[in-house]
């Protein structure tokens, strides 16, 4: 089939997705645009400062959300099951789930004040539900940084030309941030010089690649990336997390535009199967290939950034859903463009296929040497450069976004809960979360990371009931979030039975983590399913 034939598809059905849930969505949430946000009512200089423009916050959002995960997953998952299933899975859960989830979290979060979604579960389902909740989301994020990491390091190994661009957007970002709010500067001249400078480090990088000569250059840059993760998180956010997004977001819009264009000018034809198999030595298509694709589909881990960071900065509720709900769709383009680089961009056989690529384990390089290909009419041999440099790009927003993310969990979950003094301050916390991603990014039990799919999803799933409870108690229809939060728990739930059965006997620590979340997925639906009860008992009154 013609690769192009399947972008234009997939870009209407996300465009007619986006229109049709504009209405409905802002009219169930009831979308005001006189009603102050947290930013504004809570303003304290470091996590709640309004956006001084829209597009700041979106390419905070968007870049903190993309991450790797809208192109590993379904590097992945095509490989294994086919492309058909994958962009199937990626345009319809972009539209009816994904989007949903993201911009129902922002909302649910602006209209309790900025918190974070663990903080919300506590009102709608209670104390008990909200330790489970929060312990599980702690730890889960602490793996999203450890993974993201060793991500991070891995493409600084392999392409050291990126070392220079990556570590100087910090400072053109700090500077950008002072022309924005300290010194005025317009915001088209602000992002046109910072843009200028970021082009000089690509060159400059590319002149001078910055490798590490000792032993173990993998560790030495996961603890370098960590001090800068650590001192990112605590900084004021618009010192350096808006404006680092921000800038970052181009990187993307740029090979979305690249990969688009090329795809317009070769129009490949797809090499890969459209269906492999249903059933593969890693799983059934489904639930296991709904777990293995999340970002760019569905992902919990966006509603911890849309109650965590997003809800804390939005400085109009008229926003909220081109940034909530437009970045999951922009999210699921980008999971289209990598679906069609491996599978369009590469061969099906030979030694240097997809297939064949993917044998090492490199979901990194098969991306790169696919995007490459499809951009070459428009980017020439720089192709899988560029796809490095802007796939480290969002690893990184990632990265400091998550661990700010985790820190405030961690605060309110020890600090105000357990009320361990000592972790309610931002700095000891943060050292805490770094040492605990470091360990486990390094050593024997990083291989836990297997099970994080199942946890991602299941935050999804958890977040969605959560919600709809809550819509359900103000007396607003749930359905739009309810269905697809039953979809993914039962997806998830799955999927965890899998893993427990798998494990059995085979790695005794996965088999203990699979079975503690089947068990907390029985807890937490227990309690859901309790609180409806109440919520309707409530209103039949």
């Amino acid at each position: 089939m013609n690769s192009l034939t399947v972008a234009l598809i997939s870009i209407l059905v996300f465009g007619l997705g986006y229109e049709f849930y504009r209405r409905k969505l802002t009219l169930m949430w009831d979308v005001s645009e006189t009603r102050k946000t947290p930013a504004l009512t809570k303003y304290n200089g470091a996590d709640y400062v309004p956006s001084k423009n829209w597009l700041f916050l979106f390419g905070h959002h968007f870049s903190s959300i993309a991450g790797a995960g809208p192109i590993l997953g379904p590097v992945i998952a095509c490989v294994i099951w086919g492309w058909l299933p994958a962009v199937l899975w990626v345009v319809l859960g972009s539209v009816f789930i994904g989007g949903v989830h993201d911009f129902s979290a922002l909302m649910i979060s602006v209209r309790n004040e900025g918190s974070s979604i663990a903080d919300i579960s506590e009102k709608v389902l209670g104390q008990k539900a909200k330790i489970f909740f929060s312990v599980f989301v702690f730890l889960a994020l602490i793996l999203v940084i450890a993974a993201f990491a060793v991500v991070t390091a891995k493409t600084f190994i392999s392409t050291p030309q990126i070392v220079i661009p990556t570590f100087g957007l910090i400072g053109v970002a700090v500077i950008f941030g002072f022309m924005i709010y300290k010194w005025n500067v317009n915001s088209f001249l602000a992002t046109a010089v910072s843009l200028a400078v970021v082009a000089l480090l690509i060159l400059l990088g590319n002149k001078y690649p910055l490798g590490l000569r000792c032993a173990n250059p993998k560790v030495v840059w996961i603890l370098i990336l960590f001090v800068y993760a650590g001192a990112a998180s605590v900084a004021p956010v618009n010192l350096l997390l808006q404006p680092r997004d921000y800038l970052s977001s181009f990187f993307l819009f740029a090979g979305l535009i690249a990969g688009y264009a090329g795809l317009i000018f070769s129009h490949p034809h797809i090499n890969a199967p459209a269906i492999a198999t249903f059933n593969s030595v890693k799983g059934l298509l489904w639930p296991t290939m709904f777990i293995i694709i999340a970002c760019g589909a569905n992902s919990g881990f966006h509603s911890l950034v849309s109650s965590g960071t997003t809800s804390k900065q939005l400085s109009n509720e008229k926003y909220a859903f081109r940034i909530g709900y437009g970045a999951m769709i922009a999210e699921g383009a980008l999971a289209i463009l990598a679906i069609l680089a491996v599978t369009a961009g590469l061969k099906w056989e030979g030694c240097n296929s997809y297939p064949a690529l993917m044998r090492g384990g490199d979901w990194i390089g098969t991306f790169a040497a696919g995007f490459g290909e499809i951009s070459r009419p428009v980017m020439g041999v720089y192709g899988s450069f560029f796809a490095m440099l802007f796939l480290n790009a969002f690893v990184m927003t990632t990265l400091d976004t998550a661990t700010r993310i985790t820190r405030y969990v961690g605060q309110e979950l020890f600090g105000s809960t357990f009320k361990i003094k000592i972790l309610g301050n931002s700095i000891v916390m943060t050292v805490f979360i770094v040492v605990l991603a470091y360990w486990f990014s390094t050593g024997p039990q990083a291989r836990v990371w297997p099970v994080f799919g199942a946890s991602n999803q299941l935050i999804a799933a958890l977040v969605l009931l959560i919600i709809a409870a809550w819509l359900f108690f103000k007396g607003k229809s749930s359905l739009f979030v309810f269905v697809p939060g039953v979809f993914m728990l039962v997806t998830t739930f799955f999927a965890l039975l899998i893993e427990v059965k798998h494990n059995f006997g085979e790695d005794n620590l996965l088999f203990a983590i699979s079975s503690l979340l089947l068990i907390m997925t029985v807890f937490m639906v227990y309690e859901t399913v309790k609180k409806f009860i109440k919520i309707k008992e409530y209103h039949g009154r």
